[in-house]
Parts: structure tokens; sequence; C-alpha cells
């Protein structure tokens, strides 16, 4: 064996680079102003230099303290994700390396997880690392479909046009889902105040009103009566009543996420409910036809593609029609033959789909399609909306109105007993 190889052999592998730390740092100026900043190096030591280099007299220089509850109240959301991959492509576009672009972001980021996360992915880029690969040890902020995109921008040498893409996926998708939440959220919360302003009554107003009745000596109308018991039942017992409310609502939130039937059953029931039904569906539809649209224009090959965008669509009835059309079109169906055989896609939307494979534009034409059910959401929304509003003033004024009624009928009894 050769010397060259021997010491090649005893050699010990390089340590590995210190990862950088930040710093919170004073220093004067030529002009003998104070200046404060932040700065990310190895030692303290670094950032004097630094700083010496800039013409400024370090003062102070200390570690940056954490948040004095650490990180995990604040979580990266999906406008943190969108907003990252609409500057990560403008700054790639304008010629800026990855690795300076996620520094960049994330000295300019105020949630120190989500700095935190970049600085792990700039470390990991620098190392070697591919950015789809990198990712990958975030699969819940960055999903299949994102990585799965990311990878194929990078083989064709478009990173940058489709992290542009992407931030407009997220953009119309959290529109849409904002849509659907004002669209349920609205009436609950409607409902929710009613309910509080309801218990109110019942636990502090009706009270007063019948000891008031009961020093006159005047007996109390029958409808009135009703609402003394449902006091007094709710006085009595409001701790149970209140155990089982809370206990009710998280056992039903851990049982759906529990339990993959129950979620089945209720994004079931909620396709066949009116007006909200078709809001489900349309949105489905939406999400389905812009994810295809997106991953077929990246590069991505259809059953690749069909797989990805099966846990895009929201909802478990249309997840799995998704799986059986991707089963389909793997065995050789056309896509259009397949969404018609599932019988959820409506037929307008698998006759564009047809007109596309034919065509060969088959992603303008699922974007199109999800256009036209984007706006059927918002119209739909806009209409339930405008429904809702007379119904809720009706629960309401029945509600409310009814306890009102019942605390002044004995008003005009107690008239004629004073009389």
């Amino acid at each position: 064996m050769s010397a060259t190889a021997k010491s090649l052999k005893g050699a010990k592998p390089a340590p590995r680079e210190n990862p950088l730390s930040e710093f919170v740092w004073t220093a004067t100026d030529r002009r003998g102003k104070t200046i404060k900043g932040e700065m990310a190096a190895k030692s303290a030591n670094f950032v004097k230099a630094e700083l010496r280099k800039q013409g400024m007299t370090p003062e102070t220089i200390k570690p940056k303290p954490k948040p004095l509850f650490g990180s995990a109240g604040k979580t990266v959301g999906p406008q943190d994700i969108t907003f990252f991959s609409r500057q990560m492509a403008t700054m790639m576009a304008s010629g800026i390396p990855m690795v300076q672009a996620l520094e960049i972001l994330a000295n300019g980021q105020k949630n120190p997880k989500f700095a935190s996360m970049l600085k792990a992915l700039r470390d990991d880029v620098a190392g070697g690392s591919a950015f789809s690969e990198a990712l990958k040890a975030y699969p819940i902020q960055f999903n299949e479909l994102y990585r799965n995109l990311v990878k194929a921008g990078e083989g064709a040498g478009v990173l940058d046009t489709v992290l542009d893409t992407l931030a407009t996926y997220l953009e119309r998708i959290e529109t849409l889902k904002g849509k659907i939440k004002k669209a349920l959220y609205y009436p609950t919360a409607v409902l929710a105040v009613g309910m509080i302003v309801s218990l109110i009554l019942l636990m502090f107003v009706i009270p007063q009103f019948k000891n008031t009745f009961s020093a006159f000596g005047a007996d109390l109308p029958a409808f009135t009566l009703m609402y003394v018991a449902a006091s007094d039942f709710m006085l009595e017992h409001w701790w149970w009543l209140l155990i089982l409310a809370i206990g009710g609502v998280v056992g039903a939130g851990f049982a759906y996420r529990a339990s993959p039937q129950l979620q089945r059953t209720v994004d079931r029931l909620l396709l066949k409910v009116p007006v909200i039904g078709q809001i489900m569906h349309n949105s489905a539809i939406s999400r389905f036809a812009r994810t295809l649209a997106l991953t077929f224009r990246a590069g991505v090959p259809l059953v690749e593609a069909l797989d990805t965008v099966a846990g895009a669509t929201g909802n478990i009835i249309y997840d799995e029609a998704v799986r059986k059309i991707r089963d389909d079109v793997a065995v050789g169906y056309a896509l259009n033959l397949a969404m018609k055989q599932v019988g959820l896609f409506p037929p307008m939307v698998v006759q564009m789909t047809a007109i596309g494979e034919e065509s060969g534009a088959l992603d303008s034409m699922l974007f199109k399609v999800a256009e036209y059910h984007e706006q059927e959401v918002n119209n739909a929304v806009d209409a339930l909306t405008s429904l809702m509003e007379p119904f809720i003033i009706c629960v309401l004024g029945v509600v409310v109105g009814g306890m009102v009624v019942a605390m002044y009928l004995p008003i005009f009894k107690l008239g004629q007993v004073v009389g």
C-alpha cells in the first residue's frame, strides 16, 4: 500500500463546521453615533472583526436572548410559506444564490421558529443537499406536493418559476379556504353569541325576576314557569353541563381525528347538505383541478401527479375517488374516462378534461376548470350568507325574544295583584 493511500486511510474526517449563532451588538460609528444591530456568526470575535471592517468600534456583543416562552407559541402557517415562496422566487430570479437568499430571509424573519427553520435549510443547502431534499425535514410546512414541484423545478432548471407558481397556488388555495370558513363560521359565531346571551338571561336575569314576583305573591304564567324551571336547572347543574359540553366537543374532535370511518361519514354528509354541500363539491373540484394542472405543467408524470393531488382535495370522498382515478390511469384509461367512472365530477369538467387531453393542453383546461369552480364557490358563499342572515335573525328572535316575553308576561299579572 502506498504512503498516500495509508495517509488517506488513517486520516480523520474533517470536523463539521460549527453552526452560526445570533449575536446582538452595539457599536459606535466614525461620527460617534451609537448603532445597534444583529449578526449571525461563529463567535463574538467574528462579530467584532466584522464591525471593525465596517469602520465601527464595537462596544457590547451578546448572544441574542431567546423568547421568554420559546418559539412554540408561534407556528409557521400557510401565509409564512406563501410569503417565503414568493420572496425566494424573486431573489433567485434576480440572480441571488440560494444560500444567500435563505440567509437574507432568515435574518428578516420575526417568527423565531420560522427563522430557525430557514437557517437549518440554509445549512443543509450550503452542505451540498438539494433544496427539495432539505425540505423533507419539515413535512408539515412543506407537504409532498410542494416538495415534488420543487424537485421538478430543480431538474428542469426553472426553480424560480416553480416557486413563484407555488406562491400563487398557495394564495388561491388559502383564499378558497377562507371563503369556506366564512360560510361556516359566520352563522356559527352569531348563534354562539345568541347562546351566550341566552345563558346570561337564564342564570342572572330570570332569577332576579323570580324573586321580585315571589315577593308580591303573584302566580307566574305557565310560559314564564317553563323558563324559570330551565333557569333553576342551569343554576343547580351548571358545572355538570359545562363539563359535558367541553367533554363532548373534545371527545368529538378526538374521535373525528382518530376514526377514518367517522371522517368519511362526516364528509359524505357534508356533501349532501343543501348549499353547503355544493360549496364543498365546487371547492374539492377546484382544488383537484388547480393542483393537477400545476403538477402536470411542472413536468410531473400524470400518475405520480394524481397520487400527490389526492390529499389536496380537502375531502375524503374526493381523496378516495382521485386514488381510484390514479389506479385506472395507471392501467391505461384516459383521464376523462377515469373521472367519469367515479361519478363525482360534473359532465362539463369531464368534457373539458377530454378536450384538454386531445389538444395537448390539459393543464390550461384544468386551470380554467379551477377558476370556474372557484367563482362558483364565491357565488355560493355570498348566497349562503344572504340566506343565513334572516334565518339567524329568526332563531335569535325566537330564543332571546321568548325569554323577554316570558319575563314581561308576569308584569301584567303583577298589575292585577297590586290593583
